[in-house]
C-alpha cells in the first residue's frame, strides 16, 4: 500500500508517465539513465508497471539515503535500495559490484545512472565503468536506457520540495550486449549514446536475434 501511494505521489507531483509498454519476459533488467536530481530513481520506479516496480531495486548512493530516519525508512522499506558509498574505504569493504550482482542473483531488476554523481548542467556526462561490469559478469541482463527529462527543474540540487512542472521518463528498446572484441570505452560510449538519442526522441534500433 505505501509503495503504490508513493508510487501515485511522484506520478502527481512530475506528470511523469511512461510512453509504451515494458513486456514481461522475465529476464532480469537493469535500467540505465541520465542523473539529474534525488528524485530520478523514484521516477523511473513510480513510472513502472505495478508488477515490475515491485520487483525493481534502485541503486543509490548510502551517504545521502542514510542520512535521517525518513530517508532511511524509504530506502530500506520502501525503495529496497542497493546502497552504495561513494567514500574509497567503505566501497573496498562493501563491494559495490558485488552488492549489486547479489541483488540480481535475488530476483530483483537495477536502476542505476551510470554517470555516477548528477549532472548540474543538464548534459549527459561520461559514463563510468559500472554499467560495462555488470554486462560482463551477468551477459544474460537486459539493458534498457532511460531519457529523463526536466528532473533538475523540478527539483533542483539543494531544494527539499519538488517544483509543479511535467517531467517525463523515455524509456528506449534494449541495449545490445557488447560485441565480440569490444572495448570497455566503446561499449560505454554506445550505452551513453543510447540515453543521448532518447533526449532527441530517437528510439535505440532492436538488437538482433541472433547476436
Amino acid at each position: 500500500m505505501t509503495s503504490t501511494l508513493l508510487a501515485f505521489l511522484v506520478r502527481l507531483a512530475t506528470g511523469v508517465r511512461l510512453l509504451h509498454d515494458l513486456p514481461e519476459d522475465g529476464k532480469r533488467r537493469v535500467y540505465f539513465a541520465n542523473h539529474s536530481s534525488h528524485l530520478d530513481f523514484m521516477v523511473i520506479w513510480a513510472a513502472l508497471p505495478a508488477l515490475q516496480r515491485a520487483s525493481t531495486r534502485p541503486v543509490a548512493a548510502a551517504e545521502y539515503w542514510e542520512k535521517g530516519p525518513l530517508r532511511k525508512w524509504l530506502s530500506s522499506r520502501v525503495f529496497k535500495a542497493v546502497l552504495i558509498p561513494r567514500d574509497l574505504a567503505r566501497m573496498r569493504h562493501e563491494d559495490p559490484l558485488g552488492k549489486m550482482l547479489a541483488a540480481l542473483e535475488e530476483g530483483s531488476d537495477l536502476i542505476v545512472f551510470p554517470e555516477g554523481t548528477r549532472s548540474d548542467s543538464g548534459e549527459v556526462g561520461p559514463f563510468k565503468p559500472g554499467l560495462h561490469h555488470l554486462i560482463s559478469k551477468r551477459p544474460d541482463l537486459v539493458l534498457v536506457p532511460v531519457f529523463l527529462e526536466n528532473l533538475s527543474r523540478i527539483l533542483p540540487k539543494g531544494e527539499l520540495f519538488p517544483l509543479p512542472l511535467m517531467g517525463q521518463a523515455v524509456f528506449g528498446h534494449p541495449l545490445a550486449p557488447p560485441a565480440d572484441g569490444e572495448t570497455k570505452a566503446v561499449f560505454l560510449e554506445r550505452a551513453r549514446d543510447a540515453v543521448l538519442q532518447l533526449s532527441r526522441g530517437h528510439l535505440t534500433p532492436l538488437p538482433d536475434e541472433g547476436s
